[in-house]
């Protein structure tokens, strides 16, 4: 997601009537429908806020397919002891900011709440029970989540980040450079992810640029656990095709998989992505294969590079794990924080000189047109 979109929320409304109710129970709170839709989500809502009352200014940053996701400002005179469902680490930190007078901000995703009910929110609950307890430094966790009755709709409050890895790749059309060791910095991130989530036999399956994001401190976190399942060590085959065919282990695709097996073939395409600014096999009319295609610039890449992506596509039966490839030449090469926030900075002064040219092209386009 990219901050400073030009996209704007709906202006907010004043305080809403509940500001100053504490309900016991989401029926004293909510009308009858919202009640029933919300009462399977009831053990992670935050119940006695508003959060209209708590989260200002909020401007659209992104839009997927389940809801928007907004950046919001928390406001200065919020009573952060009520927010009951933040860890105490992130209570303590906002508590913190807001004593020295900073200003704080955070991601909101919006779910819009329908009366028959949505599949979004059964993916939601879903998503919730899986990452319960789940925190860690490279993965993105859902901090709390309220209920909007002024608009309907769920906010799932988050940590605001600056943007994802699948926005970095578009500006390489426009002349960003992404080096070795920068690409390695990102594999690192995610690998530390994905050993984390092994150790609790959870299995993401769906990684790939747009579920890996960047914050403002230059450190990668992973994202959606929509399409991520939990099994048991000992019988860790599932059914089920999930994922986008350009990251797609081709296990999956064949029949039942070792589920904890798929991700590092999606790491793989995810460096190859990096590597060529397209994801493997995007470009070409056939179907995926068992192996990457060919670089078109190999001789820019180190042999651990090559090597690393060579043992991502191996097959399942002798894929290394995310332990095995953190030890790998290419991962441990990778440059700093510095350099990472430095390419942040970068992207921003591409997209700002992108949108100079676009508007001097329509310029040019409404005086040729007016002189024809």
């Amino acid at each position: 997601m990219t901050l400073g979109g030009p996209f704007t929320a709906p202006p907010i409304p004043g305080s809403s009537p509940f500001s100053s109710v504490t309900p016991i129970t989401p029926n004293q709170r909510y009308r009858g429908w919202l009640s029933e839709i919300v009462e399977p989500l009831e053990e992670f809502i935050d119940e006695p806020i508003d959060p209209r009352d708590y989260y200002l200014d909020l401007t659209e940053v992104a839009e997927g397919e389940s809801g928007s996701v907004y950046a919001a400002r928390i406001s200065d005179n919020a009573n952060l002891a009520r927010l009951s469902k933040l860890s105490p680490l992130i209570k303590a930190r906002d508590v913190e900011g807001q004593a020295n007078g900073e200003t704080m901000f955070v991601a909101i995703k919006t779910v819009p709440i329908l009366p028959s009910g949505s599949a979004k929110l059964d993916e939601l609950r879903k998503e919730l029970n899986m990452i319960r307890g789940i925190m860690h430094g490279n993965i993105l966790g859902m901090h709390a989540l309220y209920v909007d009755s002024v608009e309907d709709s769920l906010w799932i409050r988050m940590e605001l980040m600056e943007r994802s890895l699948a926005d970095v790749v578009v500006l390489c059309e426009e002349g960003l450079v992404l080096q070795e060791r920068v690409i390695a910095r990102f594999t690192h991130d995610t690998l530390e992810a994905l050993q984390f989530l092994r150790t609790h036999n959870i299995a993401h399956r769906d990684i790939r640029s747009d579920n890996l994001l960047l914050n403002s401190q230059g450190i990668l976190k992973l994202t959606d656990f929509s399409n991520a399942v939990k099994v048991s060590p000992n019988s860790p085959i599932v059914h089920d095709t999930v994922g986008i065919l350009y990251w797609q282990a081709p296990e999956v695709r064949a029949g039942p998989y070792n589920a904890l097996k798929i991700d590092i073939w999606s790491v793989g395409a995810t460096v190859w992505e990096l590597a060529q600014a397209a994801p493997p096999f995007a470009d070409s009319t056939d179907p995926p294969t068992d192996r990457w295609p060919k670089l078109s610039k190999p001789e820019i890449f180190s042999p651990a590079f090559h090597e690393f992506l060579r043992l991502c596509s191996e097959p399942a039966s002798s894929r290394p794990d995310a332990q095995e490839l953190l030890k790998n030449s290419f991962v441990n090469n990778t440059c700093g924080r510095p350099v990472v926030r430095q390419l942040l900075q970068q992207c921003t002064a591409v997209e700002k000189l992108v949108s100079q040219r676009q508007e001097l092209e329509e310029e040019d386009e409404q005086a040729t047109l007016m002189i024809s």
